[in-house]
């Protein structure tokens, strides 16, 4: 790269619980030499997605490469917290060769390649592509589909699924903004299936963008990385349900912690969880968990009432050995419900 080239930048977009982490992961480990930095935009007030990044152990990527901004949504908080970011990556002695950028799932990407426009960043970097992570499963069951009475009885059907449309128009907005679609969960996914999740997927995307179908978020560097977009110049072509609005919020959401005592194995406390998704409408679950007589830090992450979990590293010395779980729903969880049904 040239002195005077701009340093490209990956939006990685998608809704709770579709992959993204996975896929960075995938990225750090098959780095092919690239010096990659990370901006993580975690929604809730502990940073879980941070944290199992920064604590992978894989060769090259260090703490100072894993920026966290957790103070809220980061198409909201573009000046306060996103610019300055850039910035102090691009001042660096040694900048890196991308940027990759993980937002938060409820997080609109239009605003934030608008961002790029800045003049604070426009001359030093560009997006290079938006890719947006889908849960197949999910689209293929139709939970995102553009026809609001189909939503309506899947929301009677289950009560699990009583989401309101501000959600539905995340997605949209998601896809609508993509250079690339990741249909992720492919391997759960028959060939009626799958073609079901790209019909549900071709309602809302832009002409000859590509739809992709990854396991595990896995895909080869070199198909996402370098699609040399511009994206920040090609906003037009990207249409937005808020397009025209100065700024949104998401005041149907909210997070709540709960901080419980360890635990004598995983399965007890998915056993816990499970009941507690389906009557509080929790949509999404992430978090740590103390084992006892375990050194190893369990992590949990669970989308409705699938929920996954497993061992990532030892605790460090000093570390406190506690459990910590963040829980997302629409607003009007009751915590104190919700800390009662969990033991808290």
């Amino acid at each position: 790269m040239t002195a005077t080239a701009k340093i490209p930048a990956t939006v990685i977009t998608g809704f709770l619980g579709a992959g993204k982490t996975s896929l960075i992961r995938h990225l750090l480990e098959n780095a092919n030499g690239r010096r990659l930095a990370l901006i993580i935009n975690e929604f809730g007030d502990v940073g879980v997605d941070g944290e199992i990044l920064k604590s992978c152990g894989i060769e090259g990527c260090g703490e100072d490469d894993v920026i966290e901004l957790a103070n809220g949504c980061i198409c909201c908080t573009v000046a306060d917290d996103f610019l300055p970011t850039i910035e102090a990556l691009l001042d660096r002695p040694e900048p890196p060769d991308h940027i990759v950028i993980e937002t938060s799932g409820l997080a609109l990407p239009k605003p934030l390649v608008t961002a790029f426009n800045w003049p604070e960043v426009r001359t030093r970097v560009t997006v290079d592509g938006v890719v947006a992570v889908v849960d197949g499963r999910a689209v293929a069951d139709g939970l995102f589909a553009a026809d609001p009475d189909a939503v309506q009885r899947q929301r009677e059907a289950d009560e699990a699924l009583d989401h309101e449309s501000p959600l539905e128009e995340v997605f949209e907005d998601q896809i609508q903004c993509a250079d690339m679609i990741l249909l992720n969960k492919s391997d759960l996914l028959d060939e009626a299936s799958l073609e079901a999740a790209r019909a549900n997927i071709a309602e809302h995307m832009r002409p000859a963008v590509k739809v992709v179908p990854t396991r595990h978020g896995s895909v080869d560097a070199a198909v996402l990385l370098g699609l040399e977009a511009a994206a920040e110049d090609d906003l037009v072509t990207r249409p937005s349900h808020h397009d025209g609005e100065d700024e949104h919020d998401h005041d149907d959401f909210e997070s709540i912690v709960v901080e419980l005592d360890a635990i004598d194995e995983p399965a007890e406390l998915i056993a816990r969880l499970k009941p507690v998704v389906d009557a509080h409408g929790v949509l999404r679950v992430k978090g740590f968990a103390a084992v006892r007589d375990r050194d190893m830090r369990l992590v949990v992450q669970g989308v409705g009432d699938r929920i996954q979990h497993y061992y990532d590293r030892d605790w460090a010395d000093g570390e406190s050995r506690a459990t910590r779980l963040v829980l997302i729903g629409l607003m009007g969880l009751d915590r104190a419900a919700i800390e009662a049904a969990l033991g808290a």
